[in-house]
């Protein structure tokens, strides 16, 4: 079963029968982070971690999905992932009224139940 990281607990409510899912209370960097210590493992990246078009400052919620399998380091994975962390870094995050948040984790979970697994 792939691996499904996120710190959003709508989708870990609602995809922990299709995923592993590793959930993280922490912010995008801290998810980045954990995704890019999975990589060094050998778990491969299979959504990429800035999808959506929506800034990592837009929302507090990100959820990505890796390899299930575990082996030879992924030089693309790491690319993506340190230019993504790299790129989260750049924008200062907002204050997002809470009235807001469901709908994110809304957004969040829309994005990872569209993607589609590379066959």
């Amino acid at each position: 079963m792939d691996i499904l990281v996120t710190n959003n607990p709508l989708v870990a409510a609602q995809c922990k029968s299709t995923y592993q899912v590793d959930y993280i209370d922490t912010d995008i960097i801290g998810l980045l982070t954990k995704v890019r210590d999975l990589i060094h493992k050998g778990h491969r990246l299979l959504t990429h971690p800035l999808t959506g078009s929506v800034k990592p400052n837009e929302t507090p919620y990100k959820s990505i999905i890796l390899s299930e399998v575990s082996g030879k380091t992924d030089l693309q994975s790491v690319t993506i992932i340190e230019d993504s962390i790299a790129a989260a870094q750049k924008f200062s995050p907002r204050n997002i009224p809470e009235k807001y948040l469901q709908d994110m984790q809304m957004v969040d979970l829309s994005l990872i139940t569209s993607s589609k697994k590379p066959t």
